[in-house]
């Protein structure tokens, strides 16, 4: 899954909506010791949510069967290896934030080596109109920014008109709490990025600042209640990196997992009955069916959409949802180079540039490894209509595109550069997008069907948690239903479908 907010342009958040204390000693602990017999349960898809939905299970004497459609486990965490040796670069989620403790503790709990990512670095650069400048220079000098901004706005940041924009909020929630919360958060529902901005008296000028320097420009039209939990989640403090890359994570559940895991099996139907699920898939070699007392399916709703579901069918909330629910785009466009001559031109390591280019940021590796001076730059990362825009291209279009952007920030590029790869989570059809992200009201519209269980199955993934587009959303959610299929009574199916 790929995070959805940049790494290094966001203002400083408040406290952290907490997960359960049941769910964050799961890992450690497990679920509830409960006698019985054993449970069957197919998990459709292999990523972060299946992967402990599995885990989790088989630790409790249930059998679970995953059945995944690739050639690895892991979703939309896809570590890529196709650099020179001892280079590895993300094409989906990057960094694990210090406050989500429950994926910390799985990374505990399997030994994962972990280090700083870094978030921020001062001298990484603004280029716009032509202009480079560093973001040091762009904080301290606002006005030199090309942005026609009302008298009231001139000479702020971005990220001081979006403070002041969110102090009503910000008051709020520091004097209701935690509990506040989800009440603060319907309130809001309603608006849109734009139109909260708009309605906290943001000039046209505003708009354009806010949504090319915090690389929101083509998700303006999404839910505000997005950023507002951002807000309190703590999510952009302290962020860390597994050592070997983030498949450590899943392939650290693979690895207990082995003889319950079937891949290249693509589901083409789920058959419900009061008493059973059967889930049919392909394969290269044929077409097969597996039976199951319950079934989770952990895979996105933009993938379920073409998943027949027969015999029970889905409630009309559940299919409303299921059809609905917004998935946003994004694109990835990696360069392997000689050397990281950001770092001796620019001294700069980590952190994000700006710009109003095509390629719109790129993110500099956090860790320099002085035995190698190679280094993977990301090069372009994209959301939205910008990364549709990149999707559409072949991958050599791409590349050849991308080096001309960012030849135009760091010249040095066209004798650096050696070989690139790209990634279009939205082309990917085992993804069909790279996160959920909901449009105004969505949240209080949807979720309470997204997570509704339909007879004998359970949905799993980030986007039936709350924390879209992070690997806690996925953890979170297949505990949730690893823990309502290992609590439900002998014959039991849940209300729904």
């Amino acid at each position: 899954m790929s995070d959805q907010v940049d790494p290094s342009r966001q203002p400083a958040p408040e406290e952290a909506p907490p997960v359960s204390a049941a769910v964050l000693a799961t890992p450690a602990e497990g679920l509830e010791r409960r006698p019985q017999p054993g449970k069957r349960v197919v998990i459709i898809g292999g990523g972060i949510a299946g992967l402990v939905a599995a885990f989790e299970l088989k630790r409790q004497g249930h059998e679970p069967l995953v059945l995944e459609a690739q050639y690895r486990v892991g979703g939309r965490v896809q570590t890529l290896r196709d650099f020179a040796p001892g280079l590895h670069a993300e094409a989906g989620a990057m960094r694990i934030p210090r406050v989500h403790d429950l994926t910390l503790a799985y990374c505990e709990l399997f030994g994962i080596q972990l280090r700083p990512f870094v978030m921020g670095d001062p001298k990484t650069l603004v280029f716009i109109d032509g202009k480079r400048m560093t973001i040091a220079d762009a904080d301290a000098h606002p006005e030199q920014l090309p942005f026609d901004l009302a008298d009231n706005e001139k000479g702020k940041t971005w990220t001081e008109l979006w403070n002041e924009a969110t102090s009503e909020f910000r008051a709020k929630y520091e004097a209701g709490g935690q509990a506040s919360l989800d009440s603060l958060l319907r309130e809001y529902d309603q608006y849109s990025i734009q139109e909260f901005l708009v309605s906290r008296g943001f000039s046209e000028g505003a708009l354009e600042l806010y949504g090319v320097m915090s690389f929101r420009e083509a998700n303006m039209n999404a839910a505000v209640v997005e950023q507002l939990r951002e807000i309190v989640g703590k999510s952009f403090e302290d962020m860390q990196e597994p050592v070997d890359g983030m498949d450590a994570l899943p392939r650290a559940f693979y690895s207990q997992l082995k003889p319950n895991i079937r891949f290249g099996a693509e589901v083409m139907s789920i058959e419900q009955s009061p008493d059973e699920v059967t889930v049919h898939y392909r394969t290269n070699a044929g077409r097969y069916s597996v039976k199951g007392d319950y079934a989770v399916c952990a895979v996105p709703f933009s993938v379920l959409r073409d998943i027949e579901v027969t015999g029970v069918e889905f409630s009309r909330e559940k299919q409303k949802a299921i059809r609905e629910l917004n998935y946003n785009a994004s694109t990835k466009i990696l360069f392997q180079v000689r050397h990281r001559f950001w770092e001796g031109e620019d001294g700069i390591v980590g952190g994000t540039t700006v710009t109003d280019l095509p390629i719109r940021r790129i993110c500099y590796p956090s860790f320099s490894d002085p035995a190698n001076e190679r280094g993977v730059l990301l090069a372009s990362y994209t959301w939205g209509q910008d990364a549709l825009r990149w999707g559409a291209m072949d991958a050599e279009t791409m590349l050849e595109q991308a080096l001309e952007d960012v030849a135009a920030i760091h010249p040095r590029i066209k004798e650096e550069y050696e070989v690139g790869a790209v990634k279009d989570w939205y082309g990917d059809p085992f993804a069909r997008g790279a996160f959920a992200l909901f449009e105004p009201e969505q949240q209080t519209r949807l979720q309470g069907a997204i997570v509704q269980p339909e007879g004998r199955i359970h949905f799993a993934g980030e986007h039936t948690s709350l924390y879209h587009a992070w690997i806690q959303g996925a953890l979170e959610s297949g505990i949730r239903t690893a823990k309502e299929i290992h609590e439900a009574p002998p014959g039991f199916a849940a209300k729904g479908g």
